[in-house]
C-alpha cells in the first residue's frame, strides 16, 4: 500500500507526508516523544571484571562457541514476562562467539561481579551534573531483564546515578528522568531463521543511559534532544565514538494510543520521519479499532478460524508458490476483517505487514510467509484462489488468508496472527519496534513488563560523597553546549559548522584558535567546520595538527588564506614539517609592491582584454592567485583586480 485507506472515517486525520507536516499537524495528533540516549564510556577496563574494554572482534575471530536456549521462569508474585515468553515461543538457539582477550567467567554468570568500576563511575558523574541531574547519595545495583540474549544471563546490571535533571531546546526545556550506568550487550552477528549469532567483545564496557521525560512534541525537537545529549556526553572527552558506540531509542505515543520503543536508530538524523511515521501509524491503528469496534460491538465471542489444507488444493499450491514439499499451508478465517487488512499503516505499508512481520519475528518465518488478495498482487493464480476460498467459504466480512512454513512452526504462527488481530480491537499494542533507514518500522519484540528490575544481592551499595561529587566538578567542560553555540552566534561562525564542531568537541579548540592564536572567529569556525570536516574523512585528521598549522602560519605573519590550501596536505602527512608543506603547495615569498605590480600587468595584458567583461575578473584573479596566496589576503587582492579592471 502506497496511499493511505479513506475507511477510517472523519474521526481520525489522514495521513499527512512528512514534508507537509506542521506544529498543528502534530498537535492535532496528540504527538508526544522522549528518547533513551545510551553512550559507551571510554574506559580501560569492563564495567563488573577486569577485561579490556574497547578491543572488537571481526567476522570469525574468536577462540569458541557457546550456545543457550531462553526458558521463561515464574516471577515472585508468579507471573511470566511477557517478553519472555515470546522469545521462548521463537525457539531460537542463542550462540555467543567468544574470543579469550575481552570475555571472562563473569560474562556467562559463573562468577560473581568485581566491583564496579570506579573510572567509569566518576565519568557518569561528570555527565550527571552536565545534566543538571541530583546525584544520589547512594548507588543501589539492580539487575534488568534482558531476554533476547544479547546478554548471556539473562538480566543486565545498572545503577542509577542521577534523577531529574533538565536541558535546554530552542523552544522550551527537556526534563530529564534520569541517568544511568550499565553494562553493555552483546553485538549481533546475524538472526536467521531459529538462529541468532552475538560476539561478546562489546559486553559488559561501560555505559550511560540517559533517559528523558516524554517532552518533545514534534519530531524535530526529538531530534534536537538527542543531538543535544549527545553533544553534552562528547563535550566531557571521555566517550566513545563510532558505529555502536552511542545508540538511540524512541518513545514514541499519540493521543489514545500507548508507548511503543523504536530501537536500533542509528542516524539521528533519522529520528524526525521515523518519529512522524510511527505517529500516523498509531493513529491509522486507532482508525481500525474504530472500525472493528464498530462491526464486532462485543468482542468476547470473536474467534478466528484455521484449517490445514491437504491433498490436490495443497499440491497445487506449493507448486505455484515454489515451496518445499514438506511445507504446511493454513487457510485462516479473520471474521469481520473484510477490506481491513490493506488499511495503510505508514508508507509503503498496510495492517498486512504487521501481521507477516509477527509470523517473521515470532514464529522464524521468512518472508514471504502469508498472502491474501486484500494485500497484493496473488502469487497463485485467481482460479486457485477462488477454489481455495469456495473449500473454506468464508462470510462476506471475513478475511481469508493463506499461510505457509515448516510444520514445528505453524501453531505459533497461527497463534501469533490470532493475537495481533485480537489487540487490533483495542488499538495500539505495547511493543518494541525496530528501525527502517526508510523512515518505517517493523515490530521487534513484546515491551518487557514493568517488574523488569530487582535488586543485585551480588553488589553492596556504593555511597558516593560530596568528595567524588566535588572531583567529578571539577573536570566538567569550560562551556555547556547551550553556551557554546550562543559563543559561536555572536562570533557570526556559520550556522553549518556547529553540528561537526559539537559532535567532533571542537569547541574549546574554536576557543583557543581565537583567543589564543589570534583568529578572526568567522574564519576559525569555518576553518574547523568546513576544512577540518573534510580532512577529518578524508584523511583521520587530528584537531591538534591543524593548530600547529594555524600557529605556524600565524607566527611567521603569513596571509591565512594559506590554513586552507595548507589543512589537506598537512592532515594527508602528518609527518611533514611546515616549510616541507610550503614547497609542496608551491609557495614563494612577494611583496606587496610585487603582486600589485603583477595585477596591474595581468590586466592590461591582450588575453585578459580580448576577454568578454564578465570573464576578466576571474582570468586575472587565478593568474594571480599563486603568487597571492600567503603574502597578501586573498580579499584585497581582489579589490586590486576589481580596481584595475575599472
Amino acid at each position: 500500500m502506497s496511499e493511505p485507506s479513506n475507511r477510517l472515517g472523519p474521526t481520525r486525520l489522514s495521513y499527512v507526508p512528512f514534508h507537509e507536516a506542521t506544529a498543528e499537524t502534530y498537535q492535532v495528533l496528540g504527538f508526544r516523544s522522549g528518547l533513551e540516549i545510551h553512550q559507551q564510556l571510554t574506559t580501560a577496563r569492563k564495567l563488573f571484571c577486569r577485561c579490556p574494554a574497547g578491543i572488537y572482534q571481526h567476522g570469525d575471530d574468536f577462540d569458541a562457541q557457546l550456545v543457550r536456549h531462553m526458558r521463561p521462569t515464574l516471577s515472585e508474585l508468579g507471573e511470566y514476562d511477557g517478553t519472555a515468553l515470546m522469545e521462548f515461543k521463537t525457539k531460537k538457539n542463542i550462540t555467543y562467539r567468544i574470543r579469550g582477550e575481552t570475555a571472562c567467567t563473569y560474562d556467562i554468570d559463573d562468577t560473581p561481579p568485581f566491583p564496579l568500576n570506579r573510572e567509569a563511575l566518576s565519568i557518569a558523574i561528570e555527565i550527571a551534573l552536565l545534566l543538571d541531574a541530583n546525584i544520589v547519595g547512594e548507588l543501589h545495583i539492580t539487575r534488568k531483564q534482558y531476554l533476547d540474549g544479547s546478554i548471556p544471563t539473562g538480566f543486565q546490571r545498572t545503577a542509577i546515578v542521577g534523577i531529574e535533571g533538565e536541558i535546554p531546546l530552542a523552544s522550551h526545556p527537556v526534563r530529564i528522568v534520569q541517568l544511568s550506568i550499565e553494562e553493555d550487550s552483546c553485538r549481533e552477528v546475524s538472526d536467521v531463521g531459529h538462529e541468532r549469532v552475538y560476539t561478546t567483545d562489546r559486553l559488559g564496557m561501560p555505559l550511560i543511559e540517559m533517559v528523558t521525560y516524554p517532552d518533545m512534541k514534534t519530531p524535530y525537537e526529538v531530534a534536537e534532544a538527542a543531538n543535544y545529549l549527545r553533544f553534552l556526553a562528547r563535550s566531557t572527552g571521555k566517550v566513545n565514538t563510532g558505529i555502536g558506540a552511542a545508540r538511540q531509542d524512541v518513545n514514541v505515543s499519540v493521543e489514545g494510543g500507548t508507548r511503543v520503543e523504536i530501537k536500533g536508530v542509528q542516524h539521528i538524523r533519522w529520528i524526525p520521519r521515523l518519529t512522524h511515521n510511527e505517529a500516523f501509524r498509531q493513529n491509522a491503528l486507532l482508525g481500525l479499532r474504530d472500525v472493528l469496534q464498530a462491526r464486532v460491538p462485543n468482542t468476547d465471542g470473536w474467534m478466528p478460524k484455521h484449517t490445514m489444507i491437504h491433498g490436490s488444493l495443497a499440491d497445487r499450491l506449493r507448486v505455484q508458490l515454489r515451496l518445499d514439499p514438506k511445507t504446511d499451508l493454513v487457510a485462516l478465517s479473520l471474521p469481520h476483517f473484510a477490506g481491513l487488512l490493506q488499511t495503510f499503516t505508514s508508507p509503503n505499508r498496510c495492517f498486512f505487514d504487521e501481521l507477516s512481520d509477527r509470523l517473521k519475528v515470532i514464529a522464524c518465518m521468512d518472508k514471504p510467509n502469508l498472502t491474501s488478495p486484500e494485500h497484493e498482487t496473488l502469487p497463485i493464480s485467481a482460479d486457485l484462489w477462488s477454489e481455495l476460498s469456495q473449500e473454506f467459504e468464508p462470510d462476506e466480512q471475513d478475511s481469508l488468508i493463506l499461510l505457509w512454513g515448516p510444520h514445528t512452526d505453524m501453531p505459533t504462527a497461527v497463534e501469533a496472527i490470532e493475537e495481533r488481530c485480537r489487540w487490533a480491537f483495542e488499538g495500539v499494542p505495547n511493543e518494541t519496534r525496530k528501525a527502517q533507514s526508510d523512515g518505517t518500522t517493523i515490530f521487534e519484540r513484546v515491551l518487557p513488563g514493568p517488574d523488569r528490575m530487582y535488586p543485585d544481592t551480588d553488589s553492596a551499595p556504593i555511597p558516593i560523597s560530596e568528595k567524588m561529587i566535588d572531583a567529578a566538578r571539577e573536570k566538567l567542560p569550560m562551556f555547556s553546549i547551550s553556551e557554546a553555540v550562543a559563543h559561536m552566534r555572536a562570533w557570526r561562525v556559520p550556522s553549518d559548522t556547529y553540528e561537526f564542531i559539537l559532535r567532533a568537541n571542537l569547541f574549546e579548540s574554536l576557543c583557543y584558535l581565537v583567543q589564543g592564536v589570534g583568529l578572526e572567529p568567522r574564519f576559525a569556525g569555518t576553518l574547523l567546520g568546513h576544512v577540518l570536516r573534510h580532512c577529518w574523512f578524508a584523511h583521520h585528521a587530528s584537531v591538534e595538527r591543524l593548530t600547529w598549522l594555524a600557529e605556524e602560519v600565524k607566527s611567521r605573519s603569513l596571509s591565512l588564506d594559506l590554513l586552507k590550501s595548507l589543512s589537506p596536505l598537512a592532515c594527508s602527512d602528518p609527518e611533514a614539517d611546515f616549510d616541507t608543506l610550503l614547497g609542496r603547495l608551491g609557495y614563494e615569498r612577494h611583496t606587496e609592491a610585487e603582486i600589485r605590480q603583477c595585477v596591474e600587468v595581468v590586466a592590461d595584458c591582450a588575453e585578459a582584454r580580448s576577454l568578454p567583461a564578465s570573464k576578466r575578473f576571474g582570468f586575472v584573479m587565478g593568474r594571480i592567485r599563486p603568487s597571492a596566496l600567503g603574502n597578501v589576503p586573498l580579499r584585497e587582492v581582489a579589490g586590486w583586480v576589481k580596481e584595475a579592471l575599472r
